[in-house]
């Protein structure tokens, strides 16, 4: 897993990312809580481990202002303060678990993986729907709806759609589209692409009077962020 780490203490944060990195996780590690929420905002993470007391910016008000932007990157909160009602504080600021110093590289170790988890967990569960500027594709029911209003897609249609909107803001080629919704690794000379995409713009865009997915010249398509 990529793991941020929080920790101003040199000798502190020496051993944690030997244990983490030994353990085969890949960890950035920074001493300055600004500098941690701004990578925290910027980069993907797996988990976040924040010590709670940091210079510039502690550890429990990254965790807020991360958790106020929705970001809702698994966290865990590392701490000399050890008190209930400490602990209590930084679970409620939006912590997913939280460590008291000192610990045990191992207990660090098994509480990340199990953060982990969830979160892939959760990620898997919340893929089943996609949605953007109105339009909801709910790949449980095979549905798809544009401001509220059904939209009848072949499963071909349904699929490309998928696909398109799975890589937003990024251009899906021909050849791209072809494997992954025909499962054809190679150019037959056909039009089907082509033909699907203009029917799949007909239900989505013309009678709402929108635009998703934009033809890049030369290049493919792009559903537009």
């Amino acid at each position: 897993m990529r793991i941020l780490l929080l920790e101003d203490d040199p000798e502190i944060g020496t051993w944690t990312v030997k244990g983490l990195t030994a353990a085969g996780h890949v960890v950035d590690w920074i001493e300055n809580g600004r500098e941690a929420l701004l990578a925290a905002t910027t980069r993907d993470y797996d988990v976040l481990v924040f010590d709670r007391m940091t210079p510039d910016l502690d550890g429990l008000s990254a965790l807020k202002t991360l958790r106020s932007a929705r970001i809702t990157t698994p966290l865990i909160l590392l701490t000399a303060l050890g008190a209930v009602e400490d602990r209590v504080e930084g679970l409620e600021a939006g912590a997913d678990d939280y460590l008291s110093k000192p610990f045990a590289m191992t207990e660090l170790l098994a509480r990340i993986t199990a953060l982990g988890r969830r979160g892939r967990a959760e990620a898997a569960e919340t893929a089943t729907r996609l949605s953007h500027r109105g339009l909801d594709l709910d790949l449980l029911s095979q549905t798809c709806a544009c401001n509220g209003t059904t939209v009848l897609l072949n499963p071909k249609e349904f699929r490309l759609l998928e696909v398109l909107m799975r890589s937003k803001g990024r251009i899906q080629t021909r050849a791209m589209l072809l494997e992954r919704v025909w499962d054809i690794n190679f150019d037959p000379s056909t039009s089907v692409v082509e033909t699907h995409m203009s029917r799949l713009r007909n239900k989505i865009e013309k009678p709402f009077g929108l635009e998703f997915i934009k033809t890049v010249r030369g290049s493919g398509y792009m559903f537009i962020d």
